[in-house]
């Protein structure tokens, strides 16, 4: 999946907003949710495991999304309440990159700008623009912060199919849990009133 084939997808680029976090706050911030360089090699490892697997764990959240009325509306048109069908298949192709880049575990700052730009577009001032549609203007934060389990929760038939023990499996699914928390805590900027952050 190359970053030309995916609309709006601008990791690395000029078009991203800068993250309002210092590298030492962020660094501070890796520390809290306890991500090392042990979580780094085990999700490195889960790239190479989940790399020809993306569009089936795709399959697997947006089957979850799709099931559920109150979050597939934020797919939907405002006045209208149906699905809009392109909007969802470009989100669908940025979240393939988002797995693959959560994997990668490069956690530079072009990395650290792009998930402020991720929190952006969840939050009104961004929402929409991207993709130019006319769908609900806000997630709220509580989707966020409540998809973490089954984001995390639902990756470990994946991490199993490639023969890896036990322990390997339990390491990449923690690393993948600490850096899902990582990025929900980092997508939550934008939700934050001034100094409260």
């Amino acid at each position: 999946m190359s970053t030309t084939t995916v609309p709006g997808y601008t990791y690395g680029t000029d078009a991203v907003a800068r993250s309002p976090l210092s590298d030492e706050e962020f660094e501070q911030l890796k520390k809290t949710v306890l991500l090392g360089d042990d979580d780094i090699r085990y999700l490195k490892m889960s790239r190479d495991v989940l790399g020809d697997q993306v569009e089936a764990v795709l399959d697997v959240w947006y089957g979850f999304v799709g099931s559920s009325p109150h979050l597939l509306r934020y797919f939907a048109e405002r006045e209208t309440g149906e699905p809009i069908g392109e909007y969802l298949e470009r989100v669908r192709a940025r979240f393939g990159r988002w797995i693959l880049d959560t994997a990668s575990a490069d956690y530079d700052r072009a990395w650290l700008d792009y998930q402020h730009e991720i929190g952006l577009r969840h939050h009104r001032t961004k929402k929409n623009q991207t993709d130019g549609v006319n769908a609900v203007e806000n997630i709220g934060l509580r989707y966020l912060i409540g998809l973490i389990y089954p984001i995390t929760a639902t990756l470990r038939p994946f991490l199993e199919r490639r023969g890896h023990s036990r322990e390997e499996v339990d390491a990449m699914q923690d690393a993948w849990r600490k850096s899902v928390i990582l990025q929900v805590a980092l997508w939550s900027q934008p939700y934050a009133r001034d100094g409260d952050y």
